[in-house]
């Protein structure tokens, strides 16, 4: 309702206002003086309503002084044809209303300046005075904007058409600082009028005005082009008649605008060479005002200043920029005690990015604006507020961008003591940004006491933070992810020198040990594996070239024991028996038999102890079965017994075919390529027997189960067939090709009981038979002419 008598009480007024000028316009045309005043006068009347919201006004305001226009060179012309300009100065004055007076006024002053006739300063003086006639904050407003719209381009500066001395400079200074502090009161009265159930309409209404037209701002703008205002005027009189206007006003959202106003308009050196003036008035502000807004658009200001001009970096350190800023926001934050911690942070967010563009190459700036923070946190303990956490994150993320080394934010101390205010999600969330810059740019970490410094710093990661229980809700997709970050970090803490590396090692396993059960498996073998491939680089014996215990083979393999003990007792006694066997074969490299047998013995006791699932033991064994068919550091002696325990496993485990299989796989513990004494062809012999009695046993309860026709069990009696081949392909004595002729025929049998065709394993078997027999390479194909084949037609 109120917008449509808006459109209507516009439309009503625009109307008077063409009709109006179009008869201004006819007297104008046919110079008819006193008609052209009249129709002035009364078409600027239509600006004394009061009706109209501010955008409505503006926009009648815009119609009314294009018109104007016309009445300037009207003017112009008659002072050109002879008529007293004084004459008509005194004339537009006995206009009827204040309003369309002065307006008039306004209008003629700007000519009667150009004229020359008198003195700008005398007609400046008298328009900025006569302008206080009219106190209605809307009206008033838009009378002043008009004033500076028309003397703009009169004022007496340097390079101007009325330039004059320093004096006549100084007056067109004061005019404008004059007709700004005007607007502004103006500007502020408008929202102390009308009742307080409207307060938040006037301040829309105020909003409107400031986005408009800029009203108050405009004559800022004015100074700010201003020739004659140099360092020396700014410094002395235009910043401490402004900010005396802003601090005095008492308002919210013209202390805000004006100081932005400020920081906009004039140049960025006068802006350093004044900054204890402007920020010493930051603390006086209203608590309300959004001063991070303030200081965030000086220090922006100021940071491109210095990326722009390298010549202009000498004078940030020749008045001390950032001392003077670190100063001042720790003096607002104490003077605005009711400040957010959100607020306060994200005030030495934009210091600290303010100091990463100007001083890059001072880590102590960055440090000490990290305490700064931790001294403001350190009233409101840890951070619940979401908004604050953020800015947290933001804060702490701003080095990381810019430097792209995690070993430089390491040399920060004060770094890990901010992080101290985080909750502890928001603490994982910024240990894993951490991690990702590790990740992402490649960077080592590559001393002990780096180490300890980077594991403070993402701890959140690394074990529970206090008051933090099992029973906590945790989402498993998250926890596998952030801790398979922490895994991927293990590899790129390295260092080359194997000592160094050892000290790593041993700090890295403090920190994992910390984790709990739930984390243990999935980082103890990144540790692992780190460690076994520095023990392969120390590989050489059991003298330590570096003088320190700790750095030996034995040693790393020692702890290292200790380390995978942790995993069997939190319940991951599979990946323990794995790393068991990973660390013997580190051992076997080393030629530390001992030690590898140890490992051996630890692997056998979780197999027989904590591996109970039929599918996890064939699993382990046939690891335990392949590691131990590698080794070669163990005297016979060794060997023998722990070949025949991992014998003795594959004979009970409870499938028979997981039997046969893990037996024919031991066959090849007796038969090594690498040395004589690793060869026993009687033994393999005996194992690929038994095999076959266990196959045989599969393939009675299979013959005696099935009422159709099943080849499933024949298929062990083909993989036994081509262990025989494997053994007798290495030279195996004891392989014999009427050993083999028999077994080809038991399959042949079994499969025509099965009433079915032979399987493709089988009918593949047979023709690699037969492509051998016929090789003309001489030894190979006299092994297999041993083997009767007539069968296979």
């Amino acid at each position: 309702m109120i917008a449509d008598d808006d459109e209507k009480w516009l439309a009503a007024a625009t109307a008077a206002v063409k009709q109006n000028a179009f008869y201004m316009q006819r007297a104008i045309d046919s110079n008819n003086l006193k008609d052209a005043l009249k129709f002035s006068a009364q078409m600027l009347g239509e600006l004394r309503t009061s009706k109209l919201s501010p955008h409505k006004y503006y926009e009648l305001y815009i119609r009314a002084s294009d018109e104007l226009r016309s009445l300037e060179m009207f003017f112009r012309d008659e002072t050109a044809r002879g008529c007293s300009i004084a004459e008509l100065y005194e004339l537009v004055q006995h206009a009827g209303n204040i309003l369309p007076r002065l307006y008039l006024l306004c209008t003629i002053g700007s000519v009667y300046i150009k004229s020359k006739d008198v003195t700008a300063k005398d007609i400046l003086k008298d328009l900025v005075e006569m302008c206080r006639a009219v106190q209605h904050p809307l009206r008033g407003l838009f009378l002043r904007s008009y004033l500076a719209q028309v003397t703009r381009d009169k004022l007496p500066s340097i390079g101007s058409e009325l330039e004059g001395d320093t004096e006549t400079h100084m007056d067109a200074l004061e005019f404008v600082l004059q007709n700004f502090t005007e607007m502004n009161k103006l500007w502020v009265r408008m929202q102390h009028q009308g009742p307080t159930r409207e307060k938040e309409k006037r301040e829309k209404e105020r909003n409107e005005l400031r986005d408009l037209v800029m009203t108050v701002g405009k004559n800022l703008h004015i100074l700010g082009q201003l020739e004659g205002v140099d360092l020396v005027v700014y410094r002395d009189t235009v910043l401490p008649r402004i900010l005396e206007q802003v601090v005095n006003c008492k308002d919210e959202l013209a202390q805000c605008y004006l100081m932005d106003c400020i920081i906009q308009v004039f140049p960025d050196d006068f802006h350093l060479q004044t900054l204890d003036v402007l920020l010493g008035a930051c603390p006086q502000l209203q608590p309300s005002v959004d001063i991070k807004m303030v200081l965030s658009g000086l220090m922006e200001r100021l940071s491109n200043y210095a990326a722009s001009s390298v010549e202009a970096l000498p004078n940030f350190l020749q008045v001390d920029a950032f001392s003077k800023l670190n100063h001042a926001i720790g003096k607002v934050v104490e003077a605005q005690v009711d400040l957010p911690a959100s607020a306060s942070v994200t005030l030495y967010l934009f210091l600290l990015k303010f100091t990463l563009h100007v001083h890059s190459d001072r880590l102590d700036y960055v440090d000490q604006v990290l305490g700064s923070c931790v001294s403001q946190l350190s009233a409101t303990g840890k951070l619940c507020d979401d908004k604050a956490s953020k800015q947290i994150v933001a804060f702490l993320s701003a080095p990381l961008e810019k430097f792209n080394d995690v070993v430089t934010i390491l040399k920060l101390t004060n770094y890990p003591r901010v992080m101290e205010y985080l909750d502890h999600d928001t603490n994982k969330t910024m240990a894993i940004i951490i991690i990702q810059s590790i990740l992402k740019n490649d960077t080592r970490i590559a001393t002990a006491d780096e180490v300890d410094a980077l594991f403070e710093l993402i701890k959140g990661l690394i074990k529970d933070f206090d008051g933090l229980t099992d029973n906590d809700e945790i989402d498993e997709e998250d926890f596998q992810e952030e801790q398979n970050s922490v895994a991927r970090l293990v590899h790129f803490l390295y260092n080359d020198d194997p000592e160094e590396m050892s000290k790593i090692i041993f700090r890295i396993r403090k920190h994992i040990l910390t984790g709990g059960p739930k984390r243990l498996p999935l980082t103890i073998p990144p540790l692992v594996f780190s460690a076994l491939k520095l023990i392969r680089r120390m590989r050489g014996g059991d003298e330590n070239p570096f003088g320190d215990d700790t750095s030996t083979p034995q040693k790393i393999l020692q702890l290292l024991t200790e380390t995978v003990e942790v995993l069997s007792d939190a319940s991951a006694s599979e990946l323990a028996l794995r790393l068991y066997l990973q660390c013997a074969q580190a051992a076997n490299d080393c030629e530390l038999e001992t030690v590898a047998y140890e490992f051996f013995t630890k692997a056998y006791l979780l197999y027989e102890e904590e591996i109970s699932d039929s599918k996890a033991q064939v699993t382990a064994l046939r690891l335990i079965i392949g590691t131990l068919q590698r080794m070669r550091v163990f005297n016979v002696e060794n060997r023998d017994i722990l070949t025949h325990k991992a014998t003795g496993y594959s004979a009970k485990l409870l499938k028979k075919p997981d039997q046969c299989r893990a037996v024919y796989e031991c066959a090849h513990l007796y038969w090594a390529e690498e040395g004589e004494n690793l060869k026993d062809g009687e033994r393999v012999v005996l194992c690929l027997k038994r095999a076959q009695k266990i196959a045989d046993a599969v393939q009675k309860m299979a013959n005696a189960s099935r009422g159709a026709s099943s080849t499933g069990s024949v298929s062990l009696y083909v993989e036994l067939l081509n262990k025989y081949l494997y053994f007798l392909e290495k030279g195996n004595p004891q392989v014999t090709g009427e050993t083999i002729q028999s077994l080809a025929e038991l399959i042949r049998s079994e499969t025509k009981k099965a009433e079915s065709g032979a399987g493709t394993f089988i009918t593949s078997t047979l023709r690699y038979m037969e492509f051998q027999r016929q090789q003309e390479d001489g030894g190979m194909s006299e092994k297999y002419q041993k083997i009767k084949m007539e069968w296979f037609e």
